[in-house]
């Protein structure tokens, strides 16, 4: 048979078609995204605010210094994409984004005046973040959402959206977490809207109608208010006819579709001949194809593998994580010396470029950059700025506490110099003791302090003593409430021994600790000026009749807070209702009321009004370890402070 000859022209269209597949492999590996990029400045930035996306002066996007832009180290691709609050317009700007960054992990437009219709957001598959509230966005809500499998928060409020809620599209996203759609002008019912790994709902005011169905009950009216015609619980509005709205108008019934039977078939014997010709050239090229496709994949693969051995790229956030982002607009409860907090970290981009400085040399080595890119989740905030448990790529964690200037508070860590900061630093750094939350590191910059610690495993003392108050509570017995108050005590004196003028300045229940073996370690301590050793005691009081009575110092009487706990305690005792101080749960407990009134001596002293009187931390070791002959002592070396410590402590 003859062998039939390819025309040079069909040889070049092959040529050239290896060569498009090799560059869209190659530009996939370099993450090249800066055209993407400048094409949205252009279109979008009328006023000038991505002045830091100039090529001339930064050719690399992925440098860190394009205001907003975070990349993959793996691709050198843009993951991250934070323009909040940049007065960014126009119509076809985000059209851009969504087609060319198809890498997008995160993409937070919210607060500027974007507008036009949300365009198809297919092509984003990774995408885990989606922020584009309070902008001009008009049209519908794209149904192109349903596919974007890794969703976890989306945020679409305060905008001008119309249509219907694209029900059965949004049920399809099984790791949703956060879903805002509130302020809007959406119409039709939500009857069908399945969300059940939903943690915040809002769709309040917009033109919904309809009954609230049976799988959103669990959300508050706040989260339905604003529809006029939305009836039902959990709202106060009864619906005239439930069978109104049983089914979801933007879904078309399923209907039973059969092939067509008219298929044209060829005669086997054509079929069989043209596939000899055609089927064989198509075969060769299509083999020839695949195997340099392949191979461009594979070396681009393992070239950037070599520098990355053992660390993981693509971590999935599991459905209860709490996602911390610079654009997450939502509240994150944490009750942290029995308040609730709300936390909204900034953007990375917003960090000035340093190095961070290592106190401990046995700790693991990072970059600034790798702790930003790590996933994090807030732990507390409090009066001397706000900490998150930080995972890292390689899988090392440590609690990173973001300072903020709160005035007088924080005068000594936030408004001074580099040096001053420096040298404050150094001194923490050199502390190390067993009850005492070691500082590992620290980063400075004009606008930035970072502090990392090392992390513990079982939280703060205030979520084991006053979380979950409820049913399925498991209760803090005596024996454990003595080992963490004696472990506490230790931290406190060993840093009142190391420096005569060093007080820790903010104990609190939420500042202390605890491992997995229920050791207790403080923290958070030498980061305020105005604070003495004798109100360290004091507070220190106050944590001892926490143990004891299970209520804590709260601005409000709520939940179990006290305004004035000390007070409170005295004029219990002053009536000679003693008994009725001690927390419900450790009356379950036998022989242990003469422990309990020894514990409560103790608090009592270090609370005492009279400056003078109270005790000096030495002597509260000594104490609480006398109690139950402190069973729980630790028997590590630095654990419990020498005979000289304890007298140095005293005097």
């Amino acid at each position: 048979m003859a062998r039939s000859r390819r025309s040079p022209s069909s040889l070049f269209m092959l040529l050239l078609a290896v060569l498009l597949f090799l560059h869209s492999v190659f530009t996939f590996c370099g993450g090249e995204d800066m055209q993407a990029l400048l094409q949205f400045k252009a279109e979008s930035d009328g006023e000038g605010k991505l002045a830091s996306w100039n090529p001339a002066d930064n050719p690399n996007p992925c440098s860190g210094k394009w205001f907003g832009v975070t990349c993959s180290s793996f691709s050198d691709r843009v993951t991250h994409l934070v323009l909040e609050n940049l007065s960014l317009s126009g119509n076809s700007g985000l059209r851009v984004l969504a087609t060319n960054l198809n890498q997008l992990r995160v993409l937070s437009l919210k607060s500027n005046f974007l507008s036009g219709d949300i365009p198809s957001l297919a092509n984003l598959t990774d995408l885990k973040l989606l922020f584009l509230s309070e902008n001009r966005l008009t049209g519908p809500i794209p149904t192109s959402l349903g596919t974007l499998k890794r969703l976890h928060r989306v945020d679409l409020s305060s905008n001008s959206l119309s249509g219907m809620i694209p029900t059965g599209e949004l049920n399809k996203l099984s790791q949703l977490l956060t879903l805002r759609l509130d302020r809007n002008n959406l119409t039709g019912s939500i009857a069908s809207l399945r969300l059940p790994t939903v943690e915040q709902l809002n769709v309040s005011f917009n033109l919904l109608s309809g009954v609230v169905p049976a799988s959103l009950l669990t959300f508050p009216p706040s989260a339905f208010h604003g529809n006029p015609g939305l009836c039902g619980p959990p709202l106060s509005s009864v619906c005239q006819s439930q069978s109104a709205v049983e089914s979801d108008p933007t879904e078309p019934p399923v209907l039973d579709k059969k092939l067509p039977e008219t298929e044209a078939v060829e005669p086997s014997g054509k079929t069989e001949g043209r596939m000899s010709r055609a089927g064989v050239i198509a075969i060769v090229v299509g083999d020839f194809v695949v195997l340099i496709l392949i191979t461009a994949l594979l070396s681009c693969y393992f070239w950037k593998q070599s520098y990355l051995t053992g660390k993981t790229h693509r971590r999935e956030v599991k459905a209860g994580e709490k996602i911390v982002y610079s654009s997450s607009p939502y509240t994150t409860s944490t009750a942290t010396g029995g308040g609730t907090n709300n936390i909204q970290p900034p953007p990375p981009a917003l960090y000035p470029s340093g190095k961070i400085v290592f106190l401990d040399e046995g700790v693991k080595r990072f970059e600034l950059e790798d702790l930003l890119r790590s996933s994090a989740e807030m732990l507390g905030k409090g009066g001397s700025g706000t900490t998150y448990k930080a995972v890292l790529d390689d899988g090392n964690v440590v609690a990173v506490k973001r300072l903020r200037d709160s005035g007088n508070l924080t005068r000594t860590v936030t408004s001074v110099g580099k040096r001053e900061f420096e040298e404050k630093m150094e001194v923490l750094g050199r502390l190390r003791h067993l009850n005492v939350v070691g500082l590992k590191a620290f980063y400075y910059a004009r606008d930035e302090k970072l502090l990392v610690y090392e992390f513990y495993t079982n939280g703060s003392l205030f979520t084991l003593l006053h979380g979950n108050r409820g049913p399925g509570r498991t209760p803090l017995e005596w024996g454990t409430r003595v080992k963490i108050a004696a472990g506490a005590a230790r931290g406190v004196a060993y840093l009142h021994h190391a420096n005569r003028k060093l007080a820790h300045g903010n104990i609190k229940a939420s500042n202390i600790l605890i491992d997995k073996s229920n050791n207790a370690a403080v923290s958070d301590y030498g980061l305020t000026s105005k604070s003495t050793q004798k109100s360290d005691i004091y507070a220190f009081g106050v944590v001892l009749l926490e143990l004891l009575t299970g209520k804590y110092q709260s601005p409000e009487v709520n939940n179990g807070g006290v305004v004035d706990l000390p007070k409170w305690v005295q004029s219990v005792v002053r009536e000679e209702w003693t008994s009725e101080v001690f927390d419900l749960e450790l009356m379950r407990c036998k022989d242990i009321e003469e422990e309990m009134v020894g514990m409560l001596q103790i608090a009592m002293a270090c609370t005492s009004t009279e400056v003078d009187q109270r005790p000096k931390m030495g002597h509260v070791v000594k104490m609480i370890e006398e109690i139950r002959g402190c069973e729980s002592s630790p028997s590590h070396e630095s654990s419990s402070l020498s005979n000289d410590e304890a007298s140095l402590s005293e005097s």
